[in-house]
């Protein structure tokens, strides 16, 4: 029961754990949104600004040029400095963002924007306001950032793996709606996110063998695995705890579950569940975990060499229901394994020191009565977890570790945290990016044209391993859901799921949309905006690096053409927008893809002549 001496103490709680919903950090974080969205919209065609700028024939046509996006019948106008680099990058100069609605000076709202652009966006109106949702959830972790702040990309140099992945202030560079985490409440925010940086303990049950499935990666023994990750005195407690309530242990496995997940589904949802001993709690773990990029995913800060653990969090972010699929995800030891043992034994990743981090082990509920019902929903994802190989044991002493997705990461002063790294490597610019895309670039090619293997190799699925601050290796993760073999090659069969052939020029978007538009040209923006290097020497190494391995390798050229004037532009954005509930069916994710036209090549043959 509360008393009149807790209120003060409640109420100053409340208000510190909504301290950045303010006015100065919120305008921060609708800056940065709708210029992101502007920037984002035009780069995939949905709306098209137009230079206003007298200019002359001489000008750069790269900019920077004034530009306006007239919206509404003409009552509302966006003025925005921007310069438009290769592939339709529009780098928008966020300083120099104005609206103007009836003529007169409006602030800048993300949501006014997604409504003004609606006529254009054409998201379904029974979705409208999901999408505008996680607009203003997305907001409210942007203002949660800009309110606490985060060290300074200069500090972030040398920082171990947690601590880079805290600082990050952006979700997925290119969509718009990326960071929602629609189910969290302000407090959850700030004690889950991983910008928070709090440890997390995990909550444990003891889950009926009968009602659930365990798969286990080569060379593994569940008993000794379980030992390992949780050590012999936890195990032995679990054990203890289940005998006093008359239960049989051997009877039993343990599944890990995310405190939120726990609160707000397993208590409730799967309550007769609980209630009839399927589900044990047997109470939070003696490890702390941070929660990672990929916020479901949590690596253990008390002892690194442990695994991450993958758990489900049944919360809205990005078009997903951020679930595990128990079914899904009894092939992922095996298919990780195939796909480390191919990528161990070709000695060109080898030397490239390219690696993968495997999920080892899936566990999954499936006693419910949600696994009874005609149709498949997603509270079959909801009591799952799967642990994935810690990069940090398998790295040098002295080495040190980053997820990719900080090579696109400014901090509060606009620093880029890839120009604090090239700065303090003592390297060129140009020799730097060279070190990165032969770690990054060349063993995606290799993978490709020699394995037809394709992956989700975007900045939060890659760690980068740094040896004095340049990249001297890369481990891929989350494998399992995103991995894809693009011919109709012969496949074991637990893993003939990951099949899905298509044709030599589909097969290029593996590299064209995953990484050269969905990473590369982000970067090459920073690193020309900052004068570190500009975009055509940035492409140009790109060039080189295809170049060297088709030199190495010129029959496996021949087939998928890396070099090719014009390929078709997939557009993110456009299938969130299209259904904010569900993105893409990652059980034919190329059936999932939404186009508009082509682009140009930034390597394409004769422009590097």
């Amino acid at each position: 029961m509360t008393t009149t001496t807790d209120r003060p103490t409640t109420t100053a709680t409340l208000a510190s754990t909504a301290a950045h919903l303010r006015p100065e950090p919120m305008a921060v974080a609708q800056r940065h949104l709708v210029a992101k969205a502007l920037a984002e919209f035009a780069h995939e065609r949905l709306l098209a600004p137009v230079r206003v700028d007298a200019g002359t024939t001489a000008d750069d046509a790269r900019g920077p040029h004034d530009y306006r996006v007239v919206l509404d019948g003409g009552r509302v106008v966006y003025r925005f400095r921007a310069r438009r680099l290769a592939l339709e990058h529009w780098a928008l100069d966020e300083s120099s963002l104005t609206r103007d609605v009836d003529g007169t000076p409006a602030p800048l709202d993300a949501l006014d924007l997604v409504l003004e652009l609606q006529p254009l966006l054409r998201i379904p109106d029974h979705l409208l306001a999901v999408y505008l949702e996680e607009i203003a959830a997305t907001l409210a972790s942007g203002a949660f950032k800009a309110h606490h702040g985060g060290p300074s990309a200069a500090d972030l140099v040398g920082a171990p793996l947690w601590e880079v992945e805290a600082a990050m202030t952006e979700g997925h560079p290119s969509f718009v709606a990326n960071n929602a985490r629609i189910g969290f409440g302000v407090a959850e925010h700030a004690a889950f996110a991983p910008e928070a940086g709090r440890p997390v303990r995990l909550v444990w049950l003891a889950v009926r063998r009968s009602v659930s499935h365990l798969a286990l990666g080569a060379g593994l023994d569940e008993d000794a695995f379980y030992r390992q990750e949780l050590g012999g005195a936890t195990v032995a407690r679990f054990h203890a705890q289940l005998r006093d309530l008359g239960l049989d242990p051997a009877d039993y496995r343990w599944l890990p579950v995310h405190p939120w997940q726990w609160e707000h589904r397993l208590a409730v949802t799967f309550a007769p569940d609980v209630a009839r001993r399927d589900l044990v709690l047997l109470g939070a773990g003696d490890d702390d975990h941070l929660p990672q990029q990929s916020i479901r995913t949590l690596l253990n800060v008390s002892d690194p060499t442990r695994h991450y653990v993958k758990v489900a969090l049944a919360i809205q972010n990005m078009g997903f229901l951020r679930g595990l699929s128990p079914a899904y995800m009894r092939a992922t030891p095996a298919i990780n394994d195939w796909v480390a043992d191919l990528v161990a034994s070709d000695p060109v990743l080898a030397g490239h020191r390219f690696r993968l981090l495997r999920e080892r082990v899936s566990i999954g509920y499936t006693g419910d009565a949600y696994h009874r019902t005609p149709q498949p929903n997603a509270h079959r994802k909801m009591v799952a977890a799967l642990w994935r190989e810690s990069p940090v044991p398998l790295v040098p002493a002295g080495h040190r570790l980053a997820t990719m997705a900080s090579l696109l990461h400014r901090d509060a002063d606009g620093a880029s945290y890839v120009g604090a790294l090239v700065a303090a490597s003592g390297l060129d610019a140009a020799t730097w990016v060279g070190r990165y895309l032969d770690v990054y670039l060349a063993p995606l090619v290799h993978c490709l044209l020699a394995h037809d293997l394709a992956f989700m190799p975007h900045g939060e699925n890659v760690i980068l391993e740094l040896d004095a601050h340049v990249p001297v290796g890369a481990f891929l993760k989350d494998v399992g859901e995103e991995v894809v073999v693009l011919t109709d090659r012969p496949l074991p069969d637990e893993v003939a799921r990951v099949r899905q052939p298509v044709d030599a020029a589909e097969a290029a978007l593996a590299i064209f949309t995953d990484v050269f538009d969905g990473v590369l040209r982000h970067l090459a923006a920073i690193l020309d905006t900052d004068g570190l290097i500009d975009e055509r020497s940035f492409w140009a190494l790109v060039a080189a690096c295809v170049d060297a391995h088709a030199v190495r390798f010129p029959d496996l050229h021949r087939r998928v053409d890396l070099r090719a004037p014009r390929f078709a532009h997939s557009c993110l954005n456009r299938l969130q927008l299209r259904n904010t509930a569900q993105m893409v069916d990652l059980a034919d994710q190329s059936g999932s893809l939404l186009f508009a036209g082509t682009l140009a090549n930034p390597i394409a043959r004769g422009l590097d002549a």
